[in-house]
């Protein structure tokens, strides 16, 4: 006999537990994780988030009870909120933050989609050793890529990025000292840590997309784009939609990319909206708005996501389509 059932049997024993409750006892470590590293963090920044917490004032007192008491901040209830939506710089940051996630994933689809249609063709060969290329940028650190990125989309002239406009004497770009070039740079480097992923899960839809659908779309007359608008496209929506979607919201939370890069610059024109929270609370050591900030970003991915699985209907089973 296993360990785990010795251990279900001594608990079955519990005069006052019922069979039924012994499955929710093997529950509650995970809960106690949950709440621990999830739960508390987030009720702890609503806290901060009501006070006009600072260095000043959330480590004034003795030992980390202070802390968590918030030390001698004072509670000013929804007084950060008001404050940030009414911030220009907020709406400049939200804005320019759903509009990084339209054209990150626009080009995400449109790319991933290409690749995955190219390693899944009868006619090319060597797909195997493409496909292990392709995942090759999920094996490396997301800092590391970054900062690669960066240097490509250097202002020096040493910049591949410049090199290759000098090449075809198109001159060169201050990249990432221009609102749009750095808004475009951006959305490369974005790509290229995304794109393993969506290639992964739109490779395993297209294969799945049985074959006999393509043979009498062929029998009918369809030609390739016939078939690939009227057969290929409705076959993987699901699996793709749920992508974009979980890609979308990682974008949403993009953070490396426009710190590393110039901090969301020129002159915070390209803030998206985690970095502002962030040097709202580090930079400016305005804790109780970056909190406030931080939970209104929270609010909106949050109610993203459900619209999207609401309308997509993706929280349906499978054979619900």
């Amino acid at each position: 006999m296993s360990t785990v059932s010795r251990v279900a049997r001594r608990i079955e024993t519990i005069p006052f537990l019922e069979k039924r409750d012994v499955s929710l006892l093997f529950v509650l470590p995970g809960l106690f994780v949950f709440a621990a590293f999830m739960l508390f963090p987030v009720v702890y920044l609503v806290g901060i988030s009501l006070t006009n917490a600072e260095p000043a004032t959330l480590f004034a007192g003795e030992g980390a009870a202070s802390v968590l008491t918030f030390g001698e901040a004072t509670f000013v209830g929804l007084e950060n909120y008001v404050s940030v939506l009414t911030d220009p710089q907020f709406w400049n940051s939200f804005g320019i933050t759903w509009l990084f996630v339209a054209t990150s994933v626009a080009l995400k689809i449109g790319l991933s989609l290409g690749i995955a249609l190219v390693v899944t063709s009868d006619r090319v060969r060597g797909k195997r050793l493409m496909r292990s290329f392709i995942i090759l940028p999920m094996g490396l650190p997301a800092i590391f890529t970054v900062t690669v990125w960066r240097g490509i989309f250097s202002s020096a002239e040493f910049g591949l990025a410049n090199q290759l406009l000098s090449a075809l004497d198109l001159g060169t770009i201050s990249w990432l000292s221009g609102r749009w070039s750095a808004f475009f740079a951006y959305n490369i480097t974005e790509a290229w840590l995304a794109y393993p992923f969506m290639v992964i899960i739109t490779v395993s839809a297209l294969q799945d997309v049985p074959g006999e659908l393509h043979e009498a779309a062929k029998v009918d007359g369809a030609g390739y784009v016939s078939r690939f608008v009227h057969v290929t496209l409705p076959s993987i929506k699901r699996p793709v939609l749920f992508a974009s979607i979980l890609t979308a919201a990682a974008s949403f939370q993009q953070f490396l990319i426009p710190f590393v890069f110039n901090q969301g610059g020129p002159a915070r024109a390209n803030e998206l909206i985690v970095v502002y929270g962030y040097r709202e609370a580090l930079s400016f050591a305005e804790y109780g708005r970056g909190a406030a900030i931080s939970l209104v970003a929270v609010a909106f991915i949050g109610a993203f996501m459900w619209l999207n699985v609401k309308r997509g209907r993706l929280a349906d089973g499978v054979a619900e389509q």
